[in-house]
C-alpha cells in the first residue's frame, strides 16, 4: 500500500532524527518511524496538553519512572487481563523534536527491559518483539502492529 501525502510527510518530519536514533540503538531507521507512527498515528494523533498543544510526544512514553520534565494527562487505551481499558494516564512532554528523540533513546537504551529490542538491526519483527516483551505497551497485538506498517515505509 502506498503512503498517503500526510503519512509520507510525517515520516519527512522526522527522518533525521529517526535515522540518528536508530543509528545510536543498533536498529533500522524504519523501526523508529514505524514506532513514530504506531504511537503517534502518524503524527495525526499526538497527545495534547490542556491548551491543545502537541506534547511532541511521538512515542507515547508515560511520565513514570522518575520523570521530572513536564507532562500531561491523555485518554489511553490499556489492555487489562485481554480487555481494553480507556483511562487516563500522565504522558512526558518535550519542547522539540531533538528532546523527543533523545528521550526515546535514553529509554530504551538504558532500560534492561527493552535490551533485546536493541542492536536488531534491519529485523523490525526482532525490534518490535522485543518491545512488546519489555513490556512497552500492553495490547497484545503491539508487536505485528509496528511490523504491519514498518512495512509501508520505504527504506530509507
Amino acid at each position: 500500500a502506498s503512503l498517503q501525502p500526510a503519512q509520507q510527510a510525517f515520516l519527512d518530519r522526522i527522518a533525521p532524527w529517526a535515522q540518528q536514533a536508530a543509528q545510536r540503538l543498533g536498529v533500522s531507521p524504519r523501526a523508529v518511524m514505524a514506532h513514530a507512527a504506531l504511537e503517534s498515528g502518524w503524527g495525526q494523533r499526538p497527545v495534547r496538553d490542556a491548551l491543545g498543544q502537541d506534547s511532541l510526544n511521538l512515542f507515547g512514553i508515560k511520565a513514570q519512572g522518575g520523570w521530572t520534565g513536564a507532562s500531561t494527562p491523555a485518554l489511553t487505551t490499556e489492555y487489562e487481563a485481554g480487555q481494553a481499558v480507556r483511562q487516563n494516564q500522565s504522558f512526558r512532554q518535550y519542547a522539540d523534536l531533538d528532546a523527543t528523540f533523545g528521550d526515546y533513546v535514553r529509554l530504551l537504551a538504558h532500560s534492561p527491559r527493552y535490551r533485546a529490542a536493541l542492536r536488531t538491526g534491519d529485523d523490525v519483527q526482532a525490534f518490535a518483539s522485543g518491545l512488546a516483551a519489555g513490556g512497552y505497551a500492553t495490547d497484545p497485538d503491539y508487536a505485528q502492529k509496528l511490523v504491519r506498517i514498518s512495512r509501508q515505509i520505504p527504506s530509507p
